[in-house]
């Protein structure tokens, strides 16, 4: 994979990235739980316990919220893994962003129109890049 810098900021980015995602899939379930109540579709007692009672889209968005902690945690490892071998180079970099992108894609069809057709394969594109991202990390550590 190769050493871009010695410091491995080139995949400092795509992570400062995701967790960006996962700070803007909050506010946006904070915004639908918001409205819900303001609007009172759902009644604070309702949702003591659960969050089924709000509308579909906040439940969408808090879904989206808990995909965030998810395969991202694998992600998040594999670049402090990267970073610690060496394998910092322009194509873990790529991938870095490909996955963001994925995540960013897979986060607009959830909280959108939560249409699987898409949905489940920009999953599946993630979940094969973390794979690519692996490897790389095996590679360099050998």
């Amino acid at each position: 994979m190769g050493l871009m810098n010695p410091n491995g900021l080139s995949l400092v980015w795509p992570l400062l990235a995701q967790v960006g995602l996962t700070l803007g899939v909050l506010f946006v379930m904070g915004f639908f739980r918001r409205r819900a109540l303001i609007n009172r579709e759902v009644r604070l007692g309702e949702i003591a316990l659960s969050g089924d009672a709000f509308p579909a889209k906040a439940r969408q968005a808090a879904n989206n919220f808990s995909n965030q902690f998810e395969t991202p945690v694998l992600f998040y490892v594999l670049v402090i893994m990267a970073i610690h071998v060496g394998a910092t180079g322009p194509l873990m970099t790529g991938l870095a962003w490909a996955y963001v992108a994925s995540r960013l894609a897979h986060a607009f069809v959830h909280i959108g129109s939560n249409n699987m057709r898409y949905r489940a394969p920009i999953f599946t594109l993630g979940a094969l890049i973390l794979i690519l991202m692996l490897a790389g990390v095996l590679i360099a550590a050998l």
